[in-house]
This record gives structure tokens, C-alpha cells and sequence, in this order.
């Protein structure tokens, strides 16, 4: 069954609610930055296993100390939908586990 995109008020009203979090066109998207690079690997690492549980695999582009993400649904006709949000929300978690600003 396909996502639904959502309207620009609801991601508006979504985005809200997950600070730092962005829209760019039509992807919503975030910067975290870490101490280390080692622990924006970790990061990395962790975000991709959740993408994998998910089966929703954003951009994922890892820097010195940075990891940018940036995320759109392909099923949706590269809209931002429901399920962009929840792994949004998931990633908020795994950068409150290694202390990501």
C-alpha cells in the first residue's frame, strides 16, 4: 500500500515538533555534530541499522564530525510522508545516545 504524502501545513506542524529538522525542497532534512569522529561513525552506523528495521533509507552523508541526513519517501513520489517523520523521530533518539548537537 502506497504513503500518502503529506501537506505542506502537516509537515509544517510536524517539523515543529523535531527541532534542528528542516525542509530542503522536498526532503526534510537535519545536521547533527558530534565530539568525534568516531562517535558520528557510531552514529552512522546506528542510524543505518534503523533504516534497515525500517526498510526507509534516507541520505546519510558522514563528515569529520558531522552526519546530515536527508529524507524523502521514494514510494510516495519522492513526497514527504508519515513514514519520514518516524524515522526522523528514531534518529532524534540514536543522536540523544551519542551526545549529537
Amino acid at each position: 500500500m502506497p504513503t500518502e504524502p503529506l501537506s505542506q501545513k502537516e509537515i509544517e506542524d510536524r517539523l515543529s515538533e523535531l527541532p534542528g529538522w528542516s525542509l530542503a525542497g522536498d526532503r526534510i532534512t537535519r545536521t547533527y555534530r558530534l565530539a568525534t569522529h568516531f562517535a558520528a561513525t557510531a552514529m552512522v552506523v546506528h542510524v543505518a541499522r534503523v533504516q534497515d528495521e525500517l526498510n526507509h533509507h534516507s541520505d546519510l552523508t558522514l563528515g569529520y564530525d558531522t552526519v546530515a541526513l536527508s529524507v524523502h519517501t521514494h514510494d510516495a513520489g519522492g513526497a514527504v510522508t508519515d513514514r519520514d517523520f518516524e524515522l526522523a523521530t528514531r534518529v532524534e533518539a540514536i543522536a540523544a545516545v551519542h551526545g549529537a548537537d
